[in-house]
């Protein structure tokens, strides 16, 4: 049973705008920082603080590719979050894959090139 501490620690992890748009990325997906910078137009410096408190708070998982660390989800109440408060689709998935080099993007941006 969760204490009410713990449920202010993890809503606190999402009160903020950067954070709730990276959960909103994550919600269905998993993906690395560069994907996050391509997206969010935010420079990688800021992105990665703000997934350091994420992870703190152990809402994020991460899988390691060579140089690349691909983030997802680990805690299933973000996602139930994020589906009562904010409708989806309002992520742009367009812009995702243009301007990220990660192995999973590169034939995929190079095939739209």
């Amino acid at each position: 049973m969760k204490t009410h501490l713990q449920t202010a620690e993890f809503l606190k992890a999402l009160a903020h705008p950067a954070r709730l748009q990276i959960a909103e990325i994550l919600r269905d997906r998993e993906a690395c920082v560069c994907h996050l910078e391509a997206h969010l137009g935010y420079r990688q410096p800021y992105i990665s603080q703000q997934i350091m408190v994420m992870r703190k708070a152990r809402l994020l998982a991460e899988r390691r590719d060579g140089t690349y660390v691909f983030y997802r989800m680990a805690d299933p109440r973000v996602g139930a979050l994020l589906d009562t408060l904010m409708p989806r689709g309002a992520e742009k998935k367009g812009r995702l894959v243009a301007a990220c080099s990660c192995p999973e993007c590169a034939p995929i941006a190079e095939a739209v090139a």
